[in-house]
């Protein structure tokens, strides 16, 4: 360089002149990128439209856009980002209304003598909802203003989280909007507003009379409008899961996700009553493992179900949310893994951390004593465009190889018709599933678009009988190489005699190139076990937030109802109870509720994991064991200190004192 530029750059990088540079260009006499600067009263948003005008194939970008021409990787990269966003926010939002409507509805069921004597006295039930709903929407709009705050932080978190593991780049930015907080504020309150209102209303309904006896002992029987939507729900659930069976592996996952959330919206309108049927079917055994101190918390969760119901609905939703996202995540995973690495064969992989192959090098590793076959291998994604492959913004896997030849081929995919010694130049090798779909043979032309957006004309010379749920496009290694960020293979599969002895020999070839290694065959499955890894972590980072918004949910719940119970505690403690005695009863009461809430999320997330994994040709969803377990211990580490806590603040009086405490 003859002369040195001094810029600040947030990465390390070099600057070379045109000239220098072109030494480096896998593709020799051309440019990448085009910096423009307008002469002096040149609008640059004018001058980007008559530049596109002058050469429509051309990408211009102007203002923040211009850093995705300099950061290649970040417009993909936003995918899972809003796709992490879209599926939590819209969780949260039905978490939101089944939990706020719980407790809500626990709240007013808890002042229902309150709520009957103003009737008694000369409210109408008009004034009575009026009041029930202002009263709501005040705390509501406090802890809005409050959550919009931490919301914010929270925002900053994940982002910084999502960056740590690898989910998006270093250089996206990330900024919040006002808009973004007014949308939120606003759903918010209209959700909580809806919960207060229906919740208000069989209150202000009810006969005074027949309110003061709910109070006493409520009804787990739950209304005809209930049981109808809790009917509706599941058969929902039936049906996505039923559908999900007969979908490709790529789309099962996003139409068998949404049956969690039906699932647990069905066991949220009908909680009283299968709470009520856990305890009349399961109390006997409670009893007999939990000792004497089972017998009045059987009784009491089955007096109290409708109380429970709002515990219980989180604690199944979260469960439900978490193992079926991450085992339907790992169940996909490891069977995308398996197909694409079992389409390949290799006696040794030579992989490149230094941008890839040059020709001289796959010349060098060719030549190589005890080398039968080599071949660079190149993966991208792209679209077949003409004809029209209906995969809209979903991309196929295209896999780059070299012909065959004597020596034979790496690929084990076997050819139902036409040949892999036609694989050069522009061509394509299809899968019979898609050549169906596209209604394509062999000699057929296509058109397909790379994954820089070139659109590439290419004849089909074979058809290959790929697994039909992850099917890979096969293209020449030169021709998808060159439309890749780097212009080179990555990796070189080769085959050979003896393994050892030729990993051996490459191992020494390669002393002299940085940055590359010889491996076995289980070199491939890393190579795409690592670019599933970024949406396992999307998954698993998806669980750790279920599990703690029921955390949040089942806590406050808890501690309203075991509050609301103080005057219960001191007449059991005036009748001899001691306070362990109350607390290992409470005890009992919230183990019934986790084991119920935990029994009903798994069931919930099977109807996803299960049909899942029957679409990749399996039976048994895989996964780690851990989640399971990590699922478990948290249900009950949210249950059990809770409500250790809440009975703590609940007995601080003595007992002649609560017992004196308005309420239940």
């Amino acid at each position: 360089m003859s002369q040195r530029l001094l810029q600040t750059v947030k990465a390390p990088a070099f600057f070379f002149s045109v000239a220098d540079a072109q030494r480096f260009n896998p593709h020799p006499g051309t440019v990448g990128l085009v910096g423009v600067f307008p002469a002096n009263g040149v609008d640059a948003a004018d001058l980007a439209g008559k530049i596109s005008e002058q050469v429509p194939s051309l990408t211009v970008l102007t203002g923040d856009d211009r850093g995705a021409a300099e950061f290649v990787g970040v417009n993909a990269s936003q995918l899972p980002l809003i796709l992490l966003a879209a599926v939590f926010g819209g969780m949260v939002l039905v978490v939101m209304a089944l939990v706020v409507s719980a407790t809500i509805s626990l709240t007013v069921r808890q002042r229902q003598q309150e709520l009957a004597l103003l009737r008694a006295t000369g409210a109408t039930p008009k004034q009575v909802h009026r009041m029930v709903v202002m009263e709501t929407m005040a705390v509501g709009a406090l802890a809005a203003v409050c959550g919009a705050f931490l919301g914010s932080l929270l925002g900053n978190w994940i982002f910084s989280t999502s960056g740590s593991l690898g989910i998006v780049p270093d250089e996206l930015a990330f900024t919040q909007d006002v808009f973004a907080f007014a949308a939120g504020l606003v759903v918010t309150l209209a959700i909580t507003f809806g919960a207060a209102w229906f919740a208000a209303l069989a209150a202000a309904r009810a006969r005074p009379i027949q309110a003061l006896a709910e109070a006493a002992i409520p009804g787990v029987k739950v209304n005809p409008l209930r049981r109808m939507g809790a009917l509706i729900c599941g058969a929902a659930t039936v049906l996505l899961a039923a559908t999900t069976v007969f979908m490709p592996a790529d789309s099962a996952a996003a139409i068998g996700g949404p049956a969690l959330l039906t699932g647990a919206i069905a066991v949220a309108l009908l909680g009283p009553e299968i709470l009520a049927w856990v305890v009349d079917r399961f109390g006997p055994f409670v009893r007999r493992i939990a000792g004497r101190d089972a017998t009045l918390a059987v009784i009491n969760t089955r007096a109290r179900a409708v109380a429970f119901a709002a515990v219980l609905t989180p604690i199944t939703l979260a469960s439900a949310v978490a193992l079926g996202n991450v085992y339907s995540e790992t169940t996909a995973q490891n069977a995308q893994v398996a197909a694409y690495a079992g389409q390949l064969q290799a006696d040794a992989v030579v992989s490149s951390a230094a941008g890839g192959f040059s020709a001289d090098q796959l010349a060098q590793i060719r030549s190589t004593p005890g080398v039968s076959t080599s071949s660079p291998l190149v993966t991208s994604s792209g679209w077949v465009e003409e004809p029209y492959d209906g995969n809209g913004s979903d991309p196929l896997r295209l896999m780059g190889i070299a012909a065959q030849d004597q020596g034979g081929t790496v690929l084990t995919t076997e050819v139902t018709e036409g040949s892999l010694t036609g694989l050069r130049g522009n061509s394509v090798a299809l899968p019979v599933s898609v050549a169906e779909n596209l209604e394509v043979k062999v000699g057929s032309k296509i058109k397909m678009r790379l994954g820089d957006g070139a659109q590439v004309p290419v004849t089909v010379v074979a058809l290959l009988d790929s697994p039909s749920s992850y099917a890979s496009m096969v293209l020449p290694a030169d021709l998808l190489a060159a439309h890749t960020t780097s212009g080179l293979a990555s990796q070189v599969l080769v085959r050979g005699g003896d393994a050892s002895a030729l990993a051996s020999a490459l191992s020494d070839r390669a002393k002299a190139w940085p940055g590359v290694t010889v491996g076995d065959d289980s070199a491939l499955a890393a190579s795409f076990q690592a670019s599933a890894d970024v949406e396992a972590l999307i998954n698993y980072l998806l669980a750790v937030l279920a599990i703690a918004y029921a955390a949040i949910a089942a806590v406050n719940t808890l501690a309203v109802a075991v509050l609301g119970r103080r005057r219960e505690f001191g007449a059991q403690r005036l009748a001899g109870a001691d306070r362990g005695q109350v607390r290992r009863m409470l005890f009992v009461e919230g183990g019934i509720v986790a084991v119920t809430g935990l029994v009903l999320g798994i069931v919930i997330s099977l109807f996803t994991v299960l049909p899942m994994a029957l679409t990749t040709g399996e039976i048994i969803p895989s996964g780690p064991v851990w989640v399971l377990l990590a699922v478990v211990v948290a249900i009950f580490l949210i249950v059990w200190p809770a409500t250790a806590l809440s009975a703590r603040l609940a007995m601080r009086r003595n007992a002649i004192e609560a017992v004196k405490l308005p309420g239940q």
